[in-house]
């Protein structure tokens, strides 16, 4: 008889067969039926598998070898799922509706029971499997050819029964099993997790210890094993659990289990570790712990499962710091296999990102305490160049500025010296100023709308702050001069003096040379023409360094007026730094100024000096020149300065008339014009019962110095002896009212109130100088600002936008700022910058000469 290949059954041969044949088969396959349910309830005993052995043969003979292999297992299938699926599922009935802190520790118990039932169940169908596997091989040993094959053949069916075992459980795999699983792991990777952290204490508490307490522990009195062994059972008994979810066909759960347990524990960690401390780099801690807990435990297990170390050189190609790690006690180096290597890869990327959402989630918070966080910014450039995920810091930061940085209820001042430290730390981030580009940008469009802006640069550039908002840089230093020291440290590191500067500045840019990452923005060009200069980049806010060297000119020109000395030593350093930056040209007038301040100390000393050689006696209320120090000023270089009218008392006018001729005779034929309303006073005022003293501006020194005539005047008197208007002087004479020395009554006349010297009260004490009042010191102001001298120069083009917006309608600001460069160009031309416009055109909406709606201006009807 012919024999069927073992992989076919052929039932259209029953046809050939004779009808002995037939009835053979039959009651083969009826005994082969009746056995098959013995052996796999487990009722039959040696002689029913001689039995079956026999059935199997006589269907083999037949080439029904394949209806006995399906027929078997399928058998196996219906028994396992009666019998090991069902009874390890309800295993879990109790725990369905319950969350992982509800399950207590009871379910480790009823894990590892389950497993341990459905094995032993697994290994009885394997054995019934083997007892068809060993009656298919007894038939097919009488065949050459399928002898070599019988291997394969075991393999397959073996791979099918367990296929088939596997697809039986996730058929009726409960929904809630794959969160035990996760929840058990997530337990035991803890307990691991404090071992391990208790084990690192006791071995730097045995670092302190001294020789005789380390001689003792040698000795037994400490057992340095112990927790090596909890470690050890402790795998032991997660790798059971592991090896057994396999053996059942939960390979892919038990990893995803424990994969999610290790990453949540390892996410748990970096918060722990990283925290809301900035000072301090944790990075180090973190991969520390991830080679001491995770990758040890997962080197462990895979050891435990067979499958972790190889020796020699693995295939995979893959590099890490594990495979430089020999062992001494072995002959051979251990390197990590594969499995390991990507391990280590996954858990470091995961930590890498955990640590840089942490970072960014808080990096308003850091850059606020730039530099102490510097070492915070350090993790976070580690974590952005290990991932790549630059834009998630951008998208992230643009919005945390907008929302608590850039809104009204910001000062200008927190802003920028929150852009200062941003640019700080971006760079330490990004040399190249890519990302800072991306994040500068809506900060400077915000401060550009802001009109204190240019005040608050050239403050925060002249200061002594170092430029942080808390003043925490080196005593006396500005920011200017702490930008220009990094510059200069940048510049010239590694350089000999005597290197040519054209030369030198080429290596510097060759040597740092970089192309532009692929975030770059072309519009904004390569990073050959980007340079992340802070100065610069604070010039840009304003639109051009003309604004800020104006700006500085007038807030230096009243510190100069202002000043009671001629110590101006920490203005020449300002001047001389902001000429590197600016250029000589720019600063011209504010050296002429400084020069008119140590010209003017010169001529005074002159002056005292022959004062004192004529000896002429003074008269009665005659003053001497000794008590009057002069600033005598360039005016064609000085800044417009607010000249007021005012009438000095008459000693206080004599003295200014011989020093002016004192003047004279040294630097014939120059003439001095006084500028009255101009300086300081130094004032004592005594009383009956006290004495005051009052550094105070000519004006309000001239109000007190004429209550020496009379005790009580009006207003309209006082004003007129003055030589002010009423209502300055009614805002001059309330300092004197704050102070308790003149008192304020209603006159008889209208609009008259009457000021009387109060000679005796009792004063609270304050007898050493008083400055004037912050209300009136805006008042005060000795020079014209920015904003009135630009006020005035545009004065004239308002008649040429007032036609333009008559003709057309309704015009953009860019149209307008075109328009008067194309038009405006006789004396004086136009040569104003779109920010000075847009300045001059928010002063005409205010004023409701113009309106603006939706970015275009038009007249206000």
């Amino acid at each position: 008889m012919e024999f069927l290949g073992a992989s076919e059954c052929n039932l259209g041969i029953l046809e050939t067969l004779s009808d002995d044949t037939i009835q053979e088969i039959t009651e083969s396959y009826d005994g082969f039926f009746t056995t098959v349910e013995s052996i796999v309830a487990g009722t039959g005993d040696s002689s029913v598998e001689k039995e079956f052995a026999s059935h199997v043969y006589s269907l083999c003979k037949h080439g029904l070898d394949s209806l006995v292999r399906d027929h078997f297992l399928r058998s196996l299938e219906q028994a396992f799922e009666k019998r090991g699926a069902s009874s390890f599922w309800h295993h879990f009935d109790a725990y369905s509706d319950k969350n992982h802190p509800s399950y207590g520790e009871e379910i480790k118990e009823v894990l590892c029971k389950a497993l341990e039932e459905i094995s032993i169940e697994k290994q009885y169908h394997e054995k019934c499997l083997s007892v068809v596997v060993h009656a298919l091989q007894s038939f097919k040993d009488q065949s050459p050819e399928a002898r070599l094959n019988s291997d394969v053949e075991r393999v397959q069916l073996f791979s099918r029964f367990r296929s088939m075992l596997s697809s039986t459980l996730m058929t009726t795999l409960p929904q809630h099993f794959p969160e035990i699983l996760h929840w058990y792991f997530k337990e035991k990777l803890e307990e691991l997790s404090a071992i391990m952290d208790e084990d690192d204490t006791q071995e730097r508490e045995s670092d302190c210890m001294d020789l005789d307490e380390k001689l003792r522990s040698k000795n037994g009195e400490m057992d340095v094993d112990e927790g090596f062994s909890r470690h050890d059972d402790l795998v032991k008994n997660i790798g059971k659990v592991v090896r057994d979810l396999r053996s059942i066909g939960f390979t892919s759960m038990a990893e995803n289990a424990y994969a999610s347990a290790i990453f949540l524990l390892l996410k748990a960690k970096v918060h722990e570790l990283a925290g809301d401390d900035y000072r301090t780099s944790v990075l180090g801690s973190i991969k520390e712990w991830i080679q001491t807990v995770p990758l040890q435990f997962l080197n462990a297990l895979l050891s435990y499962l067979g499958d972790s170390v190889s020796y020699g050189t693995t295939s995979s190609g893959l590099t890490s710091p594990l495979a430089c790690c020999p062992t001494p006690s072995f002959s051979k180096v251990v390197t990590p296999s594969e499995g390991i290597v990507r391990w280590k890869l996954r858990l470091e990327y995961f930590a890498y990102e955990t640590l840089q959402d942490l970072r960014i989630a808080k990096l308003f918070e850091i850059i606020v305490d730039y530099p102490e966080s510097s070492s915070a910014i350090e993790d976070l450039k580690q974590c952005l160049e290990y991932t790549g995920q630059h834009s998630k810091l951008v998208e992230s930061f643009i919005s945390s500025l907008k929302y608590r940085l850039l809104t009204a209820g910001a000062s200008t001042n927190d802003i920028l010296h929150q852009y200062v430290s941003t640019i700080k730390a971006l760079r330490a981030i990004d040399p190249a100023g890519v990302f800072l580009e991306a994040v500068g940008e809506p900060i400077r469009d915000y401060l550009r709308g802001r009109k204190d802006t240019i005040k608050c640069i050239v403050t925060m550039l002249t200061d002594g702050s170092g430029g942080n908002a808390n003043g925490s840089g080196n005593p006396g230093d500005s920011l200017l001069e702490e930008l220009m020291r990094d510059d200069e440290s940048q510049e010239n590191v590694g350089f000999d003096d005597d290197f040519h500067t054209d030369d030198k500045q080429a290596w510097i840019n060759a040597s740092r040379w970089e192309p532009d990452p692929v975030e770059a923005d072309p519009l904004k060009g390569s990073l050959s023409q980007r340079k992340v200069d802070i100065l610069g980049m604070l010039v840009d806010i304003i639109g051009s360094k003309e604004q800020l060297v104006n700006e500085y000119r007038v807030m230096l020109a009243e510190k100069l007026l202002n000043k009671i000395d001629y110590d101006i030593d920490t203005e020449i350093r300002t001047v001389e730094l902001l000429k590197i930056h600016f250029g000589e040209a720019s600063m011209q007038r504010c050296e002429i100024m400084l020069n008119d301040l140590i010209d003017s100390k010169r001529v005074n000393t002159n002056i005292k000096k022959a004062s004192s050689q004529t000896g002429a006696e003074l008269g009665e209320n005659e003053l001497s020149v000794d008590n009057l120090t002069s600033t005598i000023l360039s005016t064609n270089f000085w800044p417009p300065i607010q000249d007021e009218p005012l009438e000095l008392p008459g000693p206080i006018d004599k003295l200014l008339s011989d020093y002016a001729n004192r003047y004279h005779e040294i630097k014939t034929p120059r003439k001095l014009l006084w500028k009255k309303n101009l300086g300081t006073v130094k004032l004592e005022l005594q009383f009956e019962d006290r004495a005051m003293q009052f550094t105070v501006s000519p004006t309000h020194a001239a109000i007190i110095m004429q209550f020496q005539e009379k005790k009580s005047w009006t207003s309209i008197d006082l004003a007129a002896a003055i030589g002010i208007p009423i209502e300055a002087l009614n805002r001059r004479v309330n300092f004197w009212i704050s102070k308790g020395v003149l008192r304020e009554s209603t006159g008889t006349v209208s609009n008259a109130n009457v000021y009387t010297l109060v000679e005796s009260i009792t004063d609270s004490g304050k007898n050493e100088s008083e400055e004037l009042l912050a209300g009136d010191e805006e008042s005060e102001r000795s020079i014209a600002s920015v904003e009135d001298q630009l006020r005035k120069e545009m004065t004239i083009y308002e008649k040429f936008i007032m036609g333009m917006l008559t003709n057309f309608g309704n015009m953009a600001l860019e149209r307008i700022h075109n328009t008067l460069k194309m038009f405006c160009v006789a004396d004086p031309s136009y040569d104003k910058s779109l920010q000075q416009l847009q300045s001059f055109l928010s002063g005409l909406v205010s004023e409701e000469k113009l309106e603006f709606r939706e970015g275009m201006y038009l007249l206000k009807k």
